[in-house]
């Protein structure tokens, strides 16, 4: 149903004029009421809002210093890796050579050894040579002494060395 406004009608009669005028009235009795309550409720969205985007904001700030703190230990740990490993690498070196020094001596020593053996070994064996040879001598000397001394140039021999006793004593205590 459509209502429209004749103007020959008074307006006290049509409804729409009523509806207004209640409306208005509600508004006078309500609307200071109603507007409180409506602002109230949008100023504590605002807040509830504000205080959200203040919370993100801080958040925020606290994950990015939680990055930055990341990312310093991160560059830490990287540089005391290198360093770790540089002196690892140096350490290792170190060691290399430390063990090509003593792998050095313990040949030398090794040989020294080897050749002192064989020195020893050869005057044993030169020690040996002079006493079989003195044995020789001795019993070829022996041999030649009986085949061809005699008792009269034994008994000549055996005086002669026994005057020359003293001397060679003499020579063996100087």
């Amino acid at each position: 149903m459509v209502t429209t406004f004749s103007f020959g009608v008074s307006p006290f009669v049509q409804s729409v004029f009523w509806v207004f005028v209640a409306f208005v009235i509600f508004f006078v009795i309500f609307g200071k009421r109603l507007w409180s309550v409506v602002a109230g409720m949008l100023d504590a969205r605002a807040n509830a809002v504000r205080s959200e985007l203040d919370e993100a904001n801080r958040l925020r700030q606290e994950a990015e210093e939680m990055l930055k703190d990341a990312r310093s230990r991160r560059e830490a740990a990287l540089t005391e890796a290198k360093s770790l490993l540089e002196a690892a690498k140096a350490e290792a070196e170190r060691i290399a050579k430390e063990a090509a020094s003593e792998a050095e001596e313990t040949v030398r020593r090794r040989e020294r050894m080897a050749v002192d053996r064989i020195a020893a070994a050869e005057k044993a064996a030169i020690t040996e040579v002079r006493m079989a040879a003195t044995d020789v001598a001795t019993r070829v000397t022996a041999e030649v002494i009986r085949q061809e001394l005699d008792a009269a140039a034994d008994a000549s021999l055996v005086n002669r060395a026994i005057a020359a006793l003293p001397a060679a004593l003499a020579r063996k205590v100087a």
